[in-house]
């Protein structure tokens, strides 16, 4: 054996106790990584229920690093636990007695409850979370939306205000830019609906009618429901992705040191911009659809220009309008508000932050369609 595996060698040795009572193992060489699996082996072989008193002897160990240190603690505990025995150390090797000492005296493993849980559990248990987690997202919606007024109103009374700076950078971000996509995906829209409604009509020798669907079903359902959803997806998911970063670096917390609430510095702002912007959008979307319709029903049906407007004219009276642009507030606070909320619920990791502008967006979508039908069912019982 060579002087470098010498300075490697790790060894135990037994040494039987007097009568059988008890046991003497004499720990020798560098125990470390290196020779930690074949001493782990061979201390395993070692280990048999042994009553008495067993004597551990450290003064032949030259090295040991952590690795070592946990194959003799695991040994001891084993000895120490079985047919009642006893440990103590002996001889030498203080430093490593130490080493070992500082080690936990139990490494049991987590014990798994493998017991079946009661079919009525199982069906029941997660249902009863959904129901929870809906009126904590509620109850957290609530709370924003409160805060957010009140905090508005309290800056009202003092010297600096509402900053308007924040409000109109963020109208800039969520309502000037979503132009171009809400535009083109309008205008597409109403083309694609055009030429079906005058595909259907054509069997009927109606397609003047067109104009009628086109019209009414754009400016009180599709423009306002199509629009939230895309800011939905946009400004909504952005909100939360902004709002959790700033809570993963502890910025969130930041601004409660420094006494300004979160709600009142990050929210309120974007709560106004949705408000303010998705009604405009939802104007531009109702011009390009509109627009898009036209041009099918000219290049498709033959109905010229003048013809479509005089018909939209007489088929679209002021509920249209006024029932699609009632909406729009609403849902932008809803977007805005369950954006915030799950924002705020981002832990420390980036998996977490992904899950919640998955879950935002998800949330708002559904939030969004939810209102929409209701407000069909509303306007439905008040005859608007």
């Amino acid at each position: 054996m060579t002087s470098q595996q010498s300075q490697i060698a790790a060894d135990v040795v037994l040494d039987e106790g007097a009568g059988g009572t008890g046991r003497r193992y004499v720990f020798s060489g560098v125990w470390r990584h290196e020779t930690a699996e074949a001493m782990a082996a061979k201390l395993k072989r070692l280990r048999k229920p042994v009553g008495g008193q067993n004597e551990i002897d450290f003064s032949g160990i030259t090295a040991m690093d952590t690795a070592g240190a946990w194959i003799i603690r695991r040994f001891i505990n084993g000895i120490g636990s079985e047919a009642g025995g006893e440990v103590r150390f002996t001889g030498g090797g203080q430093r490593y007695i130490e080493l070992v000492r500082a080690l936990p005296t139990e490494l049991r493993q987590p014990e798994r409850d493998t017991a079946m849980s009661p079919l009525f559990q199982r069906l029941f248990a997660p249902l009863g979370e959904l129901v929870v987690s809906i009126w904590t997202d509620i109850f957290a919606a609530m709370f924003i939306l409160g805060s957010a007024v009140r905090g508005a109103q309290l800056k009202l009374g003092r010297h600096a205000g509402v900053s308007p700076a924040a409000i109109v950078h963020q109208i800039d971000r969520m309502g000037v830019m979503a132009v171009p996509i809400i535009t083109l995906m309008s205008f597409l829209i109403g083309a694609i609906i055009a030429q079906q409604g005058a595909f259907q009509l054509r069997s009927f020798g109606a397609e003047i009618f067109v104009v009628d669907l086109v019209g009414i079903l754009q400016l009180r359902e599709i423009g306002v429901l199509l629009t939230a959803i895309m800011i939905a997806g946009r400004s909504g998911s952005a909100i939360t992705a902004e709002i959790g970063s700033m809570k993963m670096r502890e910025e969130v917390d930041a601004l409660k040191v420094m006494g300004l609430s979160p709600v009142g510095v990050l929210v309120f702002p974007r709560l106004v911009a949705l408000t303010v912007a998705l009604p405009l959008l939802t104007i531009i979307a109702n011009f390009a659809a509109l627009t898009g319709a036209a041009l099918v029903a000219w290049s498709y049906s033959g109905i010229t220009i003048p013809t479509f407007l005089a018909r939209l004219q007489e088929a679209v009276d002021f509920s249209s309008v006024a029932a699609g642009m009632i909406k729009a507030p609403f849902m932008a606070l809803i977007i805005g508000v369950v954006a915030a909320v799950e924002g705020l619920k981002v832990g420390g990791s980036a998996e977490s932050l992904g899950r919640r502008v998955t879950s935002s967006v998800v949330k708002s979508i559904f939030v969004v369609i939810l209102i929409d039908g209701l407000f069909a069912m509303f306007y439905a019982a008040i005859d608007f």
